[in-house]
């Protein structure tokens, strides 16, 4: 079959490699009819993601069709499902109380995470070594374990592009806003207009945000974000972004903040610099420009949310402001399986429509030049999917 393989910082390649099969009985094997780059990914191509290893298959998020089944577990050959990024086990502690992303049984490289973090978190599809080595879904067929947990059949009368999404960040930009726990009047806002960022503005006012301001530069985001009814502001013509923030609340501060940027987040001034520099030179793993921003922003007693990963140590952060103020950190992988059917039903109502955050549309094999264009923010482009 064909996929995507990654053979270092910038170089990923379409390549044949053996088709997957089933190792497990609990397995599926998906052939794969769309696939997407998330900005999660660019974090690999970037080579900031440690533990890769040539030949890795990318992808975590995808959807496609059931061509094999382990043994008899609800799924069938023929059956359209949409796989969430998390690989989760069903029945370890974590689990059972629907923390997927935390599961115990699904990372076979568990020591290595722990070794970094002190705990292990769920495995991921084609996200690293770190993460178990699964091969992900930028590819012809994917191997799914435990396909009696995490697939999600979708209906018939609902297009790939509607529900593709379902698979990460259309969940993680709910989370994200859920996080805030929002009430009625309260203002959100969101740092990037990434594909993220995107649904987390959308779901803020789902939940019932009065108001949410959207922080980017680049003016086919920030238009995207406008239309969904957010207040925008372009960091680069307004640089002094905590002081805009005062000024449009009052004095107060946004109730809430989203990070949809990470660990690659750019900015302007002397910390911009500091951080970059610093991660350039592997003296830290992380560019916090946005999280140090967001903690400066936020109001007394407000709630910060991480939807953007950040995966090692970082400095300079204004931890005693932080504590000053009183503020509530709430961060994470997505525990995505608890939101696709609840999202699903939001997308056939009509509240929202994921597929509008689709900019370009290209075959697998044309992915080395998707994902230079998507890294590079380049064709005002803001989502990529992916047709094997």
């Amino acid at each position: 079959m064909k996929a995507l393989c990654w053979y270092g910082s910038g170089d990923v390649r379409v390549e044949t490699v053996p088709d997957p099969h089933i190792i497990n009985p609990r397995d599926i094997i998906v052939r794969v009819t769309l696939t997407a780059i998330c900005g999660s990914d660019v974090h690999l191509y970037d080579g900031f993601v440690p533990s890769m290893q040539r030949g890795d298959i990318l992808g975590h998020e995808f959807m496609g069709e059931v061509v094999e089944v382990g043994h008899e577990n609800g799924l069938k050959a023929g059956d359209r499902v949409v796989v969430p990024f998390p690989i989760a086990c069903g029945h370890c502690y974590f689990c059972q109380n629907q923390l997927y992303s935390s599961c115990d049984n699904s990372n076979p490289n568990a020591a290595a995470l722990e070794a970094l973090q002190g705990y292990s978190a769920a495995g991921l599809f084609g996200y690293s070594h770190l993460y178990g080595g699964y091969a992900g879904g930028q590819a012809e067929y994917v191997r799914v374990p435990f396909g009696d947990v995490g697939p999600l059949k979708v209906p018939d009368n609902m297009s790939d592009e509607q529900v593709l999404f379902l698979s990460d960040i259309l969940p993680t930009g709910y989370f994200a806003a859920e996080n805030c726990q929002i009430k009625p009047g309260d203002t959100i806002a969101v740092w990037g207009c990434g594909p993220v960022g995107q649904f987390a503005i959308r779901s803020a006012f789902l939940l019932g945000a009065a108001r949410v301001v959207a922080i980017d530069r680049f003016p086919e985001r920030l238009g995207l974000a406008q239309k969904a009814g957010a207040e925008i502001i372009d960091y680069e013509e307004q640089h002094d972004i905590v002081e805009c923030l005062k000024e449009i609340t009052g004095g107060v501060g946004p109730d809430a903040c989203i990070d949809a940027v990470g660990l690659e987040a750019h900015g302007t001034g002397i910390g911009y610099l500091y951080d970059r520099s610093k991660q350039m030179l592997r003296l830290q793993m992380d560019r916090p420009t946005a999280l140090r921003e967001i903690i400066q922003a936020c109001r007394k007693n407000g709630t910060v949310s991480l939807a953007g990963v950040y995966i090692g140590l970082i400095d300079s952060m204004p931890l005693g402001m932080a504590f000053g103020k009183g503020l509530t950190f709430k961060m994470g992988q997505t525990h995505a399986h608890r939101y696709m059917r609840p999202l699903l039903e939001k997308i056939s109502s009509g509240d929202i429509n994921p597929a509008e955050i689709i900019t370009h549309r290209m075959r697998l094999d044309e992915a080395p030049e998707a994902y230079r264009i998507f890294a590079n923010k380049e064709d005002k482009c803001i989502k990529v999917v992916l047709r094997p």
